[in-house]
């Protein structure tokens, strides 16, 4: 996520030299794609941390800083 981001709220995910942007409420793709190992992986942690992903979305759009989100282990 980014402080001057736009909406809808979504997070950007990025491997292999892609991009992909992931809307938080739903999962879906706003736009871009990765490998599709590599996309699985990014919705599965969407899935485990999609309220914290909304918390830190509110929180960017208050202008403070977002909270650390762990990765998938």
């Amino acid at each position: 996520m980014f402080h001057d981001d736009h909406p809808p709220p979504h997070f950007h995910a990025r491997y292999a030299g892609k991009e992909i942007q992931v809307i938080i409420a739903d999962g879906r793709t706003l736009r871009g794609s990765l490998q599709p190992k590599a996309e699985s992986l990014v919705r599965e942690w969407w899935k485990i941390h999609r309220e914290e992903l909304a918390r830190n979305w509110q929180l960017l759009s208050e202008g403070k800083e977002p909270a650390k989100i762990a990765p998938l282990e």
